[in-house]
């Protein structure tokens, strides 16, 4: 699930103008370096959803298998996913947009990063509500998606580990978001159809160049 970056501009006057030459050169050094934080920003950002399966790529729409076997290998995807995630700007990543159709995902859930194996997510009340969402695997759409309010999940870890959450807000929808991928389901079958047409306008001319 794509997370959506706020760059905050601030328009800062000197009102002393005796002040401005020498804030001058400081400034620029600072606008320098961030420009450059930026650019590499960019530059890993668009490493990382190269190597994310995108709309169109048949293995987005295959249910994954349960995974069986918690070995030293689960481990190391799981890492490498996680970092690929943090470098895609997302808030979560299942296996099979990486090509991998395994049930399990990463995710950040309250700012912790976790991995969640053969997860199971039940409603805990019938309280939802319609938020805008993006994805990684469909570039810069955002789709009004209906998402339960408060979720429970029961999942193993990476080692295998039994994990129980109870999530609610943003969280809750990340690991729902997440759980469609791993049963081949995308945001464009989520959302209402006058936002389904326009999302799949957009996308057709990625379907062409693909």
């Amino acid at each position: 699930m794509a997370h959506e970056h706020e760059h905050d501009e601030h328009d800062e006057h000197d009102e002393h103008d005796h002040d401005e030459h020498d804030h001058d050169e400081h400034d620029h050094e600072l606008t320098d370096a961030e420009a450059r934080e930026e650019a590499e920003r960019l530059v890993r950002r668009d490493v990382a959803l190269a190597q994310i399966r995108q709309y169109g790529d048949p293995a987005l729409r295959m249910r994954a298998a349960e995974v069986e076997t918690f070995d030293d290998e689960l481990r190391r995807v799981s890492e490498r996913m996680t970092s690929l995630m943090h470098d895609a700007e997302g808030v979560g990543l299942a296996a099979t947009q990486v090509g991998i159709l395994r049930r399990f995902f990463v995710c950040t859930l309250d700012g912790v990063d976790r991995v969640l194996v053969n997860p199971v997510v039940t409603p805990v009340s019938d309280d939802a509500e319609i938020d805008q969402e993006g994805c990684l695997s469909l570039g810069p759409i955002r789709l009004p998606v209906e998402r339960a309010l408060r979720v429970k999940v029961e999942a193993r870890d990476e080692t295998g580990e039994p994990v129980s959450l109870e999530l609610e807000g943003v969280d809750a929808r990340v690991v729902q978001h997440e759980l469609d991928h791993l049963d081949g389901t995308l945001i464009v079958d989520r959302t209402d159809p006058d936002a389904r047409r326009e999302a799949l306008r957009q996308l057709r001319p990625r379907l062409v160049l693909a």
